[in-house]
């Protein structure tokens, strides 16, 4: 091999072992995300399958480990029957969900005006409001929840649907996310509307929504994550079954003399879907939003 070839080969070289140090670190870090993937899906896993388990045998496999800890000797539906026959768990799922989605949609529709209005329009003033606004949302809502059960329950708004909406719809968190996202819009863009004679709301609605629709959808997740998990108002405000929602029904069913871990574990996993299947819808408006923003 003449002093050239060996010259030529020593690059070669170089770079085959490079490029077989990236497969074997590609090939490493895949394997890391599949084991932390298997670690976090577990648990929703072993809820699936202990949903289809009859009675407590789902904890009563749990010592020793073995295969049958996550999957059930024997397959069955009766859980879910139960929770939707005798415990009634429709009726509370029904009302968890249209609280929800009310919330979600009265929160937005009163969050981006006021968001609007912080961030763009100029009044004396501004800068006080939006600073109680932040100073509102970093008070923990427990902190006021027993005494604003007592001031529904004087104004006989306990055991309705607007006991449990209202405190959803005023969400700070939301209006702050929006504001900011509001002030990152071209001020051309706005300056440009007013002089074709567009009003504030037609504004709002056809420029600063639409390039903000990732924005939007995340302040709508705040508020319903908020409402959806909502535990402590739900059990101060509401006494009567009809007007409970899913997650305090789920506690008020069992008692320390009564405990079915298969129905608990359908009734968590039936509760558990329903944020799953927003996320997974959202997902692609949340990428569509990404892509289409921004000024043109």
């Amino acid at each position: 091999m003449t002093s050239h070839d060996r010259t030529t080969a020593l690059p070669q070289r170089r770079s085959g072992s490079r490029r077989r140090q990236r497969i074997l670190m590609t090939v490493l870090l895949t394997i890391l995300a599949v084991a932390v993937s298997v670690l976090f899906v577990l648990p929703a896993v072993w809820m699936l399958f202990g949903s289809l388990a009859p009675g407590n045998s789902v904890i009563s496999n749990v010592s020793p480990l073995s295969w049958h800890t996550l999957i059930p000797r024997k397959w069955t539906l009766s859980n879910y029957r139960e929770l939707f026959g005798a415990l009634g768990f429709l009726r509370p799922m029904f009302n968890s969900l249209f609280v929800t989605f009310a919330s979600v949609a009265i929160g937005l529709a009163l969050s981006a005006p006021a968001a609007y209005a912080l961030a763009v329009v100029r009044f004396r003033g501004r800068e006080v409001i939006f600073s109680l606004l932040v100073i509102g949302f970093m008070i923990p809502f427990e902190a006021i929840a027993i005494p604003l059960a007592h001031v529904f329950t004087d104004w006989n708004l306990d055991n309705t649907y607007v006991a449990l909406i209202l405190p959803g719809i005023g969400n700070g968190l939301a209006i702050f996310n929006m504001r900011q996202s509001f002030l990152g819009v071209p001020a051309s863009l706005r300056e440009a509307a007013v002089i074709d004679g567009a009003s504030d709301f037609r504004i709002l609605s056809r420029i600063y929504i639409p390039l903000n629709g990732t924005t939007m959808i995340n302040s709508g997740l705040l508020i319903f994550m908020g409402q959806w998990t909502a535990y402590l108002w739900p059990l101060l405000i509401v006494s009567s079954d009809s007007k409970q929602i899913a997650a305090v029904a789920l506690a008020r069913t069992y008692t320390s003399s009564l405990f079915d871990f298969g129905q608990l574990f359908a009734a968590a996993l039936v509760i558990s879907i329903v944020p799953a299947v927003v996320l997974f819808v959202l997902q692609r408006h949340f990428s569509i939003s990404i892509a289409t923003s921004g000024e043109r």
